[in-house]
């Protein structure tokens, strides 16, 4: 019993220290819904260890109907996930999520469709997942990996990594903290499709100076030989 308060008392720091605008741990606990979607998961998949699969997806649903947030019993969920407003989450049966992990709202931790047996992404410790993303498939988010907000990840993340775009590119990060989950902001990443897209803007623009001192000295030349 201690040991559960001990980790209940832990998953509430957690929200206080990455939400700016919790007050309090008594708050956090009676009226975040991430709180209340975590707990009901821990009982579900308790119940889903114990092969009482019909009362597993019971409380589940009943999860779903009060917090907005999709959680399959059979997911295997660390300590201190933090879920900024939750809304529209959607995390599938055979997903695995590290400790001091944080997801935002829209979130869909799910499966291609294709595969059997393990089908759902493995998240490490410290990963933030922005709003909207998608990870799909059986593989591997490394640990202290960032997924940007709008990014469909389709493939492994390594460590100490940033993924961002449709379908997502992987940006190593260098030289920042371990926690990244506590860096809340989701929008001032580089885009790697954007800086080749401008690489190749500038290209053609020296394409296109180029051709004209061409046209400039063919027209020079033909003028001179008819003079």
């Amino acid at each position: 019993m201690a040991k559960r308060v001990t980790r209940l008392g832990g998953l509430l720091a957690a929200y206080q220290r990455r939400d700016p605008a919790a007050r309090s741990k008594l708050e956090i606990f009676l009226l975040y819904p991430g709180v209340h979607a975590v707990l009901y998961h821990r009982l579900a998949h308790w119940l889903y260890v114990h092969h009482r699969f019909f009362l597993a997806r019971c409380v589940s649903q009943w999860n779903r109907f009060w917090t907005g947030i999709e959680i399959h019993p059979g997911a295997i969920i660390g300590h201190r996930l933090v879920i900024d407003h939750g809304m529209g989450i959607i995390i599938g049966e055979t997903t695995e999520i590290g400790d001091d992990c944080l997801l935002y709202q829209g979130v869909t931790l799910g499966g291609t469709g294709k595969d059997k047996g393990k089908r759902h992404p493995t998240l490490g410790n410290n990963v933030l997942v922005g709003s909207g993303a998608k990870v799909l498939g059986p593989f591997t988010v490394g640990d202290n990996a960032r997924i940007a907000a709008g990014a469909v990840v389709l493939g492994e993340v390594p460590p100490n990594a940033t993924a961002v775009g449709v379908p997502a590119q992987v940006v190593r990060v260098a030289g920042k903290p371990v926690y990244y989950a506590d860096d809340v902001d989701q929008i001032h990443m580089t885009d790697p499709m954007v800086e080749e897209l401008a690489a190749m803007s500038r290209r053609m623009e020296e394409l296109e100076r180029e051709l004209e001192d061409l046209r400039k000295a063919v027209c020079k030349t033909k003028e001179e030989r008819t003079a």
